[in-house]
């Protein structure tokens, strides 16, 4: 499965905020050079009139960003229930394979222990086309043994059961996929946000032009926190790197009791 890239995937989280943080000042700097000059040449522009258009778009701005952090906030909330979800059908699978006849229990319990060793390898080295690859091919060995066992034992209820939780989890594991790789905040909703957010500093920019006042160092802090917040909407958005990272203690609990367990 191809992973949804965007284009500020092109860049690393503080060249993000770089890029956030030039491209707000440089909004404000031409909104401030026009607000002067046409006030230079047109006179009778009211400051008040202007001010509410500019509250209006900080509103709407704040709007976005609140949108845009929530979306990020309940994808990483999702991806931690699913991460557990995952940890626990494994492990539900693992006990019940310790039912399964010879050869079968050994093979698919060391199958299911290299399979959560590839699972915890792949994030450590975030190197998704490989996991991918191993899971697959363990995958089809576990299922394998699955079919196997269900026509030696047909009527057999510990295979029935075993096949559920395996079942089970090649579906979580599928669906892990596409929450990682394909749930992203889509590209149209970054260009909104950064075209609310130029023209609202562009208008607080020309606001303060036409009111001939000189430049305020409360733009700076603004452009830094509105930066700020990119920047972790961004790291949230990113499984796996930055700051804000997606806890594994499940899978390695599960992991250690698995080696613990070795036949």
């Amino acid at each position: 499965m191809v992973p949804t890239h965007t284009p500020l995937d092109a860049l690393p989280l503080w060249g993000v905020f770089t890029f956030t943080l030039v491209l707000v000042l440089a909004a404000v700097e031409v909104g401030y050079l026009g607000g002067r000059r046409r006030h230079k040449h047109v006179a009778g522009e009211k400051e008040g009139p202007v001010g509410a258009m500019v509250g209006s778009t900080l509103g709407l701005l704040a709007l976005m960003l609140g949108f845009s952090f929530s979306f990020a906030a309940n994808r990483f909330d999702v991806r931690r229930t699913v991460l557990i979800d995952e940890s626990n059908a494994i492990g539900t699978t693992y006990l019940r394979a310790d039912m399964l006849p010879e050869p079968h229990r050994a093979e698919v319990r060391a199958l299911l222990r290299d399979y959560t060793d590839a699972r915890l390898e792949g994030i450590k080295n975030q190197d998704l086309t490989r996991v991918l690859d191993v899971s697959n091919d363990i995958q089809k060995k576990l299922w394998a043994h699955a079919v196997t066992l269900g026509r030696e034992s047909p009527n057999s209820i510990v295979v029935g059961l075993f096949i559920q939780t395996l079942n089970e989890t090649i579906d979580i594991h599928a669906k892990r996929l596409m929450i990682v790789t394909r749930t992203r905040i889509p590209t149209p909703i970054w260009a909104t946000l950064y075209l609310i957010a130029i023209l609202s500093l562009l208008g607080l920019g020309y606001q303060s032009g036409i009111s001939e006042t000189s430049r305020s160092p409360a733009v700076f802090m603004i452009a830094i926190a509105f930066s700020l917040v990119i920047c972790l909407v961004a790291d949230m958005d990113r499984p796996q790197e930055g700051a804000i990272k997606l806890s594994q203690q499940s899978m390695v609990d599960l992991q250690t009791l698995m080696h613990a367990d070795k036949d």
